[in-house]
């Protein structure tokens, strides 16, 4: 019966093992992200995305692509999430199908972590190459140290060729030219296969032994120095010293091959240089906003006063990455993801001229399916349900302002 139950264990053990040695190889295929699962409050209320480009919907292997645009930091930034005080720009893509040949904010190279302010504007661009094949979905992001990543909005984009022809050449401080996606690959092999082989030797020279059952009775009956013999202390401690030997022998001679290194650059760059946005003349104060769940829309009443020279008049609402438009005031030629496109989204009780000097109570209604679809009417069972984003008013002579709101939201069933 011992015996019978010693069989058992064993093979019970072998199978987990290959079961999670099987797990460890497979990489099931991504092609979006999780945007849509992240709380709406941090999409509405941190960085606000706007004037994005992708350069190009379709890029072939080893060829660049851009995306730029900016982006607005809240000054209402919520307080369970750490200020970004601590932030890295960078791109949202499932999996390394592209690598970033450069990142800059305000025209500043950015390629570690950055300090942002709160209530200011930065310009961005960040420099693509493209590795894999396949239709990718590729987002702006910012990495916030303690906010985790504030996801902003994404668009397809087709990698076209064959990633085997992909190369990555580099030139290192001492002259040398060397392509990063092959570079040292059969020694990177070797040490994986090496490790992973001295590891399942010390699984094989524990699994001959009696397992869980039979131990657990020797530990239960007071025997359990019986389990470990002297043998088994030699071999351990064998296993021990050739580890740190191995370790050492291999370091020194690497460092003896390589004698000239850098160490990983992990600064903080501070002084990041915002666009210096023209004054809005343009007041405006939210009398209440309000959520209607049958009708998938955002109604706000906003009192709106034109303290400038010209008339406005109201042509695009932005928030958590979804622009809403007055097709009467502004048409879309940017190439705008459709999804997050809402070109007839946005609808103003009177939106004739406001001229100069002149203050106008006005109800506003943002509709579209992209509140549900991308589950922003989740922010209506938030603890602290409030909203933001970006109005924009235009003149006729095409000019823009930008006007911050953030209010309460009160949903309404009915």
């Amino acid at each position: 019966m011992k015996i019978i139950k010693d069989k058992v264990a064993k093979l019970s053990f072998v199978a987990l093992l290959m079961s999670l040695t099987a797990a460890m190889f497979y990489t099931p295929t991504a092609s979006a992200h999780g945007e849509k699962s992240q709380a709406a409050f941090m999409r509405m209320r941190t960085i606000h995305w706007f004037d994005l480009n992708w350069s190009k919907d379709t890029v072939a292997v080893n060829d660049t692509m851009t995306i730029s645009g900016k982006f607005h930091v809240f000054a209402g930034w919520p307080e369970t999430v750490d200020k970004p005080e601590v932030s890295f720009l960078n791109i949202g893509i499932p999996g390394p199908v592209f690598i970033r040949a450069g990142s800059w904010i305000g025209g500043q190279l950015v390629p570690r972590s950055v300090s942002l302010e709160l209530g200011e504007t930065y310009e961005f661009k960040v420099l693509l190459k493209a590795r894999r094949p396949g239709d990718w979905h590729v987002h702006t992001m910012m990495n916030v140290q303690g906010g985790g990543p504030i996801i902003g909005p994404g668009k397809w984009v087709t990698v076209t060729g064959s990633m085997g022809s992909f190369v990555n050449n580099i030139t290192t401080l001492t002259g040398e030219t060397i392509n990063l996606e092959t570079y040292n690959l059969s020694n990177i092999y070797f040490w994986h296969a090496f490790w992973y082989a001295l590891g399942l030797a010390w699984l094989a020279f524990w699994v001959k032994r009696p397992l869980f059952v039979p131990r657990h009775i020797a530990v239960s009956s007071g025997k359990a120095d019986t389990l470990i013999s002297a043998a088994d202390k030699k071999v351990a401690l064998g296993f021990a010293v050739a580890t740190i030997a191995i370790v050492a022998g291999s370091m020194g001679t690497t460092n003896e091959k390589f004698p000239v290194t850098t160490p990983l650059q992990a600064g903080l760059l501070r002084g990041m240089q915002p666009i210096q946005m023209p004054e809005s003349t343009v007041s405006v104060k939210v009398d209440d906003a309000s959520y209607r769940v049958p009708g998938r829309a955002m109604q706000m009443t906003l009192t709106v006063t034109n303290n400038g020279d010209s008339a406005v008049r109201l042509g695009e609402f932005n928030t958590a990455g979804v622009r809403f438009l007055d097709p009467a005031v502004l048409q879309d030629e940017t190439a705008y993801p459709d999804d997050l496109l809402a070109e007839e989204g946005l609808t103003v009780s009177d939106n004739s001229p406001l001229a100069p000097g002149e203050t106008r109570t006005v109800e506003i209604t943002a509709s579209d399916a992209a509140w549900e679809v991308y589950r922003l009417a989740d922010l209506i069972y938030d603890p602290d349900s409030r909203f933001a984003g970006l109005l924009f008013f235009f003149d006729a002579e095409g000019n823009r302002q930008m006007v911050m709101i953030d209010a309460p939201l009160i949903p309404s069933f009915i």
